[in-house]
């Protein structure tokens, strides 16, 4: 069995490549559009499933480089941390403190169902630890940390069945968001409540200004593209700064010996240095008082975190090794589809409720069964898909992150350990 190995580069242009076409399947299949399928998933899985058949047809791996993927990951983080201004959070409490409680309600359920389906079908139930939220809520990272303790604890092959469900997670979890809100806001939103992107878009964005073919039209559009360039290049040198400053507190971190995602220092650190700045004042060209976080361009730093994580979901779509789902038995496919209908069933009747029934809600829907059953960055792309058709929403952009990179590894760890114990 062979190897083709793809460079960094190589792998960030088949990624781009993969969003290019989730784009087009996207405005050429209505039903992609209609339950807000996001592009990088559409466009992934056509490349994962390429791959696939290279394996299955010739024996050969396809390898990609993940080093871009990570970094484009970091980046739309840290615009995310820049997001985070404390006086929407305090607005936004309850939400938060709901989502925690939903977490605690999902990751237990998630470790209590698998277990008793291995009760009825006389199967290891470490086996139903492993496809818990171990793979679930955890991911790919968690379930390669934990598979060496449960092969420890008599678990054989306790990784690849590990890796296989949290893969199967991360397809689910991304099919699932977007239609799932999409059918709540359809059937439980008045139309009141909602405005589609178009009515969101300046008018005189839709069409050309009546001067534009005289010398001052063209004089106006060439100054409007360089300050558009300008504070767009202001945008990515601030995300560049935090990310390098967040490396240094992410490793000032691992020495408390606690576990923490990549991301966490960059978030931290954009997220403090977005409040720091909007307690201080400065004085503008004018030579008036105004607020330091000002100079931060948020239209533009968020659109550039977008533009990152589309990077990112399309290159960690294409690594996808779909064959690890061949080691799947009847047991297992019965665990993971009942665990995508539990968490279905979980946010639609009770989670949606919970959250107020309300847009936001709706919207933090699409992230639940995103980072429910398969990591944040997808929580936040099935979010992104939704908000795209309808109108940006604030509130689940930075509760999901929080939960996602402050607490929801805690408390999974937490859990898993718990059950863990009535094994030992």
């Amino acid at each position: 069995m062979g190897t083709i190995s793809l460079d960094m580069i190589q792998t960030a242009g088949v990624g781009a490549l993969a969003l290019v076409l989730g784009m087009w399947l996207t405005r050429k299949v209505k039903w992609l559009q209609k339950f807000c399928v996001p592009s990088p998933v559409s466009g992934g899985i056509i490349f994962s499933i390429l791959t696939l058949a290279i394996y299955a047809w010739s024996g050969l791996e396809v390898s990609f480089d993940g080093t871009l993927k990570d970094v484009f990951m970091l980046a739309f983080f840290t615009s995310v941390g820049f997001q985070s201004d404390l006086k929407v959070l305090k607005q936004g409490g309850r939400p938060l403190l709901v989502m925690l409680s939903l977490l605690v309600v999902i990751i237990t359920l998630q470790n209590a169902m698998p277990i008793g389906v291995t009760k009825l079908m006389d199967v290891d139930p470490l086996v139903g630890i492993a496809v818990g939220s171990v793979s679930m809520t955890g991911g790919h990272g968690t379930a390669g940390g934990f598979s060496s303790v449960l092969e420890g604890m008599g678990l054989n092959g306790a990784g690849t069945i590990a890796m296989a469900a949290a893969t199967f997670g991360l397809i689910a979890g991304s099919m699932l968001g977007g239609p799932l809100a999409e059918y709540i806001i359809r059937t439980k939103l008045k139309s009141e409540q909602l405005q589609t992107q178009d009515e969101d878009i300046d008018p005189a964005m839709a069409g050309i200004e009546s001067d534009e073919a005289s010398p001052t039209g063209r004089a106006k559009r060439i100054s409007s593209n360089e300050l558009e360039f300008q504070q767009y290049a202001k945008a990515t040198y601030f995300i560049l700064l935090v990310m390098a400053g967040g490396t240094l507190l992410s490793w000032a971190l691992e020495k408390t010996g606690i576990t923490f995602p990549t991301y966490f220092g960059a978030l931290i650190l954009a997220a403090l240095m977005r409040n720091v700045m909007g307690a201080m004042h400065i004085k503008d060209d004018s030579g008036n008082l105004m607020k330091a976080d000002k100079m931060l361009d948020m239209e533009r730093i968020i659109s550039v975190g977008n533009i990152c994580l589309s990077l990112f979901l399309g290159m960690a779509m294409i690594s996808l090794k779909l064959w690890e789902l061949q080691s799947l038995a009847l047991p297992l496919i019965v665990m993971l589809l009942s665990q995508v209908a539990m968490l279905a069933l979980f946010a639609y009747f009770i989670a949606f409720r919970w959250l107020g029934k309300d847009y936001d809600a709706a919207v933090l829907v699409a992230g639940i069964c995103g980072f429910g059953l398969g990591a944040t960055p997808n929580a936040m792309a099935n979010m992104s898909a939704v908000c795209y058709k309808y109108h940006y929403s604030v509130k689940p952009f930075l509760i999901v992150p929080i939960v996602g990179a402050m607490f929801a590894d805690l408390i999974n760890t937490g859990i898993i350990t718990l059950f863990l114990s009535f094994f030992n």
